[in-house]
């Protein structure tokens, strides 16, 4: 089925399979999924089932043995490793569970990085980092390091990175997973500001009350998706 104007990802048949020796394990047995442009999707399932693998492989950040996925109408398996990377970069933010900041730079020196690495000038990839933490609320902390931030603020530094080149996607495999609830809670405020705005989120989560502020969700058992619709009928 060709992606409509309103699908930003079309996956069909996608296989991913991992191989250590003579040991083969399916993690991902054909998936077909698509995400119109805008939604807010939570990723569901059991530890081990393939959530992280599914995000990864739709994403790019790993590679398919089988299948296709299109994302604003291109491979993004068909392309070169350099061009896969660039194209993550220019078209897609990642919010992880750790965080990934570097220590010794500031909150707006973490923000800027993907501009930078982009090509963007300096001046001008300061001011929109600035402008971004301005949005996540903490324009007061654009100074700090990581060590000297909580780890809500530092998951919203990671937010504001994601979101400092204007991804057509933003993906987040746990993204509160470090977090107790009561430091969670504005992170989660975040996403929802977000996809209120008009941005296409992706959420993997092992968390039922996280994933039900999704508008859709998905359930992954064994490799497949055995489950889509609305958190409320899941």
């Amino acid at each position: 089925m060709p992606v409509t104007g309103s699908d930003i990802l079309d996956a069909r048949g996608v296989v991913k399979t991992y191989r250590t020796g003579a040991l083969e394990v399916e993690a991902l047995r054909g998936v077909d999924l698509r995400i119109p442009r805008g939604q807010y999707l939570s990723v569901m399932g059991p530890s081990g089932n393939g959530k992280t693998t599914l995000l990864n492989c739709l994403s790019g950040l790993d590679d398919i043995d089988e299948g296709t996925v299109l994302v604003e109408g291109e491979d993004i398996h068909a392309m070169a490793d350099s061009r896969r990377t660039e194209y993550r970069a220019q078209h897609m933010g990642f919010i992880f569970q750790t965080f990934n900041l570097i220590p010794v730079f500031t909150a707006v020196e973490n923000v800027e990085l993907p501009l930078l690495l982009t090509g963007v000038k300096a001046g001008e990839a300061r001011e929109r980092s600035h402008g971004m933490l301005d949005r996540v609320g903490l324009g007061h902390r654009t100074e700090h390091r990581p060590a000297e931030l909580s780890g809500g603020e530092q998951q919203r530094v990671a937010v504001a990175r994601a979101l400092v080149a204007k991804p057509a996607i933003v993906w987040a495999d746990e993204p509160t997973g470090n977090l107790d609830s009561q430091t969670a809670k504005p992170v989660l405020e975040l996403l929802g500001e977000l996809h209120a705005a008009g941005q296409t989120l992706v959420v993997v989560t092992h968390d039922a009350g996280i994933g039900a502020m999704a508008e859709r969700m998905v359930r992954v058992q064994d490799g497949r998706i055995v489950a889509d619709g609305r958190p409320g009928e899941i």
